[in-house]
């Protein structure tokens, strides 16, 4: 249909698409930032670079993050992970959204809506959820193993922090190393 400007329409795919991978990686490095300020990760991710203002330690996290997926050869099955883990999560906040609803119907919401539009949102993630366990079991199966993986981590790294004393010096020494590798600084303006 456009001859010989057929060009144009990958161009401006792949135009779209960096400027949604550019905002995915910045968003994505705030949540760990924001994270760490909260006390859920490492400190060493709530660093911000002197000069550039960036959560630099956060952006070379999630670069890890990224190399680590991209050793699997089947990007197939990285989609499936990814897509059942995001629509696990978002079913769960939806469930949570209705379940406050139900339980305080009175308490001030900043945005409401009709309640068929969460219910109907939660029916499609319910789906979304659902079919490929039935379809893809072992992929769900390996999902479900990487998230819970997680859960030991979080019990010594958060919770049992104060307990485990041997790790201090050393979570110490490694944010002194990142502080002078990304040359940051740890934003204390919201830590807890």
């Amino acid at each position: 249909m456009l001859g010989v400007m057929s060009w144009m329409m990958p161009f401006f795919v792949a135009c779209s698409t960096f400027g949604g991978l550019n905002g995915g990686i910045f968003a994505s490095s705030r949540l760990f930032f924001v994270g760490a300020r909260e006390g859920c990760l490492p400190v060493a991710l709530a660093m911000i670079n002197v000069n550039k203002l960036t959560p630099v330690p956060s952006l070379v996290f999630l670069c890890f993050l990224t190399l680590c997926m991209l050793v699997t050869s089947d990007v197939y099955s990285l989609i499936n992970y990814i897509s059942f883990v995001e629509s696990l999560f978002i079913t769960m906040s939806t469930a949570g959204l209705l379940y406050l609803r139900w339980k305080l119907p009175e308490a001030p919401r900043p945005i409401k809506v009709n309640i068929a539009l969460p219910i109907i949102f939660l029916v499609v993630c319910l789906f979304l959820v659902t079919f490929p366990i039935y379809m893809t079991p072992v992929e769900v199966g390996v999902a479900c193993g990487i998230i819970l993986s997680g859960v030991p981590v979080y019990l010594v790294g958060v919770l049992w922090r104060r307990n485990v004393s041997c790790l201090d010096g050393l979570m110490d020494s490694m944010n002194n190393a990142i502080q002078k590798l990304t040359n940051s600084v740890i934003d204390t303006s919201k830590m807890d």
